[in-house]
């Protein structure tokens, strides 16, 4: 089958973000779709001249059916387990079907999914149940599916890397349940995206289903003595605690580590399940070298140690602008924002005290009151929200779509602007503004403006519970910046209010 434009779904996500650019550099012509056009353009590959971005919504079925026109083939890798609100496997189901009719309707010769290992006839999780029935779904339509389903994926910013890495680097003991004596059957980031590239086109995988795993089958126990060996750990004690659910385990886990609280549940409660690789056919149809799962984890912490970690499972999410804040809605239409902002003048140069916003979070900082950031991160992750822990992907840059601490940069305009939008648990909406301008040469103005759209009476609650706290962090920070780039202060810091009704523009 003669494939020369792909569409790529999920195209920045973990594994999705680094499919990309092999197919970029094996020549095919990548249409990458996504809600964020600006998110998948700030990649480094957003650029490469064989890279079409288009957007598009799973559960839209036009734009779905847009993005496929005059696509030979379809990488399916969309999953809903980061959505709130509503369940993610009703996502999941109603998005597979979009994906497999606008495939047909489009032409497409090919849809490849990446899907979960776990035997139908077991007591599946909730996942990975929900991974099998998106398999069917794509599997039934009358555009010939290719499945390859995994277990767990080692690799640097991978979900499960991430969780196995948080559990073992801080607990010396583990209580765990009887599933960490569950057999599993891990396997390479490498080898993953091996398979998918080489799947593409293929007869012998059309309409196909496979196991795919590396060459070791290990319990969880055995995998987190491995990375304790690999890490330079003392050895872990685990201790089997039958009064432990999977519920509470997810919980507990959750605290620990920076991957969110729905995506941990998800992949903790599968657990349970055994995941070994039943066949092996696709060994003699894309032959290679499988990595042994210790060689995974070096490279993995090695990656994470100089900082070279292409992808994250942090990178999925949404990247868009709160409506009423672009729109500027009167307050009367249900579209109040709230704001609070403060500036400093500096007498120094804009790009001098630029390299100060762009640093900020993660082991930077946020130059005044991290004991009150930590404490809001600590209390965000007991009511399940992200925390501080995600901290940020490189300690000098930010892109679009970035995670920065528990906020998502949705805006950066170096050296001028950097906008934040809160992922952390709040009755509402919250965005964070940095702004700079320069009136002169050597002098420029540093402004901080805090947005928050209230969602009923318990937004404004913790609006107006928060905002005496506004004035001390934030004249704080604004002459903590001044300081650390040796600035003389002109004047302020001082309060400004925008006018009522007044709007972000993207």
């Amino acid at each position: 089958m003669e494939v020369e434009r792909v569409l790529l779904t999920g195209a920045t996500g973990y594994v999705g973000g680094r499919l990309a650019p092999l197919l970029l550099d094996s020549g095919y012509r990548v249409r990458a779709a996504g809600r964020s056009v600006e998110k998948i353009r700030a990649r480094p590959w957003g650029a490469h001249p064989r890279l079409e971005i288009v957007r598009a919504d799973a559960q839209d079925p036009e734009s779905l059916f847009r993005a496929s026109m005059g696509c030979q083939a379809v990488y399916y890798l969309v999953h809903s387990m980061t959505s709130k609100g509503e369940s993610y496997t009703e996502l999941d189901r109603i998005a597979a079907g979009n994906m497999a009719r606008a495939a047909s309707r489009a032409g497409a010769q090919q849809i490849i999914y990446l899907g979960g290992l776990g035997c139908p006839r077991d007591a599946l999780s909730p996942h990975l149940n929900s991974r099998a029935e998106v398999a069917g779904i794509l599997s039934s339509g009358s555009v010939p599916a290719t499945v390859l389903r995994s277990a767990m994926i080692m690799g640097s910013g991978s979900a499960s890397f991430e969780i196995l890495r948080y559990i073992v680097d801080r607990l010396p003991v583990i209580l765990a349940p009887k599933w960490v004596h569950t057999r599993c059957q891990p396997i390479a980031i490498r080898n993953v995206l091996v398979y998918l590239l080489e799947c593409l086109g293929k007869e012998q995988c059309r309409g196909r289903s496979f196991d795919i795993g590396g060459p070791d089958i290990l319990t969880y126990a055995e995998l987190c003595g491995i990375y304790a060996q690999e890490a330079g750990l003392k050895k872990r004690v685990i201790l089997h605690t039958p009064w432990l659910s999977p519920s509470l385990s997810a919980y507990l886990v959750s605290l620990l580590t920076p991957v969110p609280a729905s995506l941990v549940r998800a992949l903790v409660e599968g657990l349970r399940n055994e995941v070994v690789a039943k066949e092996n056919s696709i060994q003699e149809i894309i032959p290679q070298k499988l990595m042994r799962c210790r060689t995974a984890v070096r490279r993995a912490l090695g990656k994470l140690s100089q900082g070279t970690t292409e992808t994250c499972c942090h990178d999925a999410g949404p990247c868009a602008y709160p409506e009423a804040v672009v729109s500027g809605d009167p307050h009367y239409a249900g579209g109040a924002v709230l704001t609070c902002g403060y500036r400093i003048q500096l007498a120094a140069p804009q790009e001098e005290v630029w390299t100060r916003i762009r640093r900020i979070g993660g082991a930077t900082g946020w130059y005044f009151g991290d004991g009150l950031w930590r404490l809001r991160g600590l209390l965000d992750k007991v009511v399940g929200g992200p925390g501080l822990r995600r901290g940020r992907r490189d300690p000098e840059r930010l892109r679009i779509g970035d995670v920065l601490d528990f906020w998502r940069v949705i805006q950066v305009k170096e050296p001028s602007r950097l906008l934040l939008l809160a992922e952390f648990r709040v009755g509402g909406q919250a965005l964070l503004e940095f702004h700079l301008w320069s009136p002169a040469p050597d002098r420029c103005e540093l402004s901080m403006l805090a947005y928050f759209i209230p969602k009923g009476l318990g937004g404004l609650l913790y609006w107006y519970s928060v905002y005496p706290l506004h004035a001390p962090v934030f004249r704080g920070m604004l002459t903590r910046i001044a300081r650390d780039c040796r600035a003389d202060v002109l004047s302020g810091p001082e309060k400004f209010t925008l006018r009522r009704g007044a709007k972000i523009s993207p």
